[in-house]
């Protein structure tokens, strides 16, 4: 019960803080990253397993998600909000600035804008609560791919800051460090419901790849070393 008024108290100010949040602009003392994705998959797929990737194998952190607001635009847009629960795992030495803050869960929110004559789903997610430790602010663009139809591209961004006095420069490393962890595990895990979804086989990634040959050849070295026999020197 304690935790469904917490979700209730968050979501009656989300309004006030979204427009917000959406509005500052990003400083020049905010860490920010940027980078791209490719699925093998088409937009369609993607689109459509956006809503269903909760829960998947590498997003047992995340406890609910509830759609607070969706509307449909005159320009046949789908606008929608949503409030997310994830487990927070802060590390110790964050205890000091937030007592107790991994006994709560952190509650981040999500506004998405799918746009099908343009074939653009573009999201916006930002955390409401821990922002006094720290603010992590996402934008993610999922289009076709330019050069394959057949293919989605995913252009990410992230801003993330802190107020700290004196150890914001270290939480922001901190946040910057975690953030680009979890973008691996997002992607996976967005494979995984496509895989599960449309039968589309998970993209493999050249270092995946590499560390598997390094493996297969390291147990073949290994193989072959304990099948020779051992020399007699007398």
């Amino acid at each position: 019960m304690r935790e469904v008024s917490q979700r209730s108290e968050v979501a009656t100010s989300l309004s006030k803080l979204g427009a917000h949040l959406t509005s500052r602009p990003h400083s020049a003392n905010m860490k920010s990253y940027s980078c791209f994705n490719i699925l093998t998959s088409s937009w369609d797929h993607v689109s459509s397993a956006f809503w269903q990737r909760y829960p998947n194998p590498y997003s047992k952190h995340v406890l609910s998600e509830d759609v607070l607001e969706r509307e449909v635009t005159t320009d046949c847009k789908l606008r929608t909000r949503r409030l997310l629960s994830k487990t927070s795992c802060l590390p110790r030495w964050a205890e000091r600035f937030f007592p107790g803050g991994s006994l709560r869960p952190a509650y981040i929110v999500e506004d998405s804008v799918v746009d099908p004559h343009r074939q653009t789903l573009v999201t916006h997610t930002w955390n409401v609560n821990h922002a006094r430790l720290m603010v992590v602010e996402e934008k993610c663009e999922y289009k076709v791919h330019p050069d394959n139809c057949a293919w989605t591209l995913v252009h990410r961004q992230a801003w993330i800051s802190s107020n700290i006095f004196g150890f914001s420069r270290a939480i922001q490393e901190f946040g910057l460090a975690r953030f680009k962890s979890n973008v691996t595990k997002t992607v996976k895990g967005l494979e995984y419901v496509l895989s599960s979804l449309h039968g589309e086989q998970p993209t493999r990634s050249l270092k995946s790849t590499a560390m598997e040959a390094t493996e297969r050849a390291r147990k073949r070295a290994k193989d072959i070393a304990s099948k020779a026999k051992p020399q007699k020197f007398v």
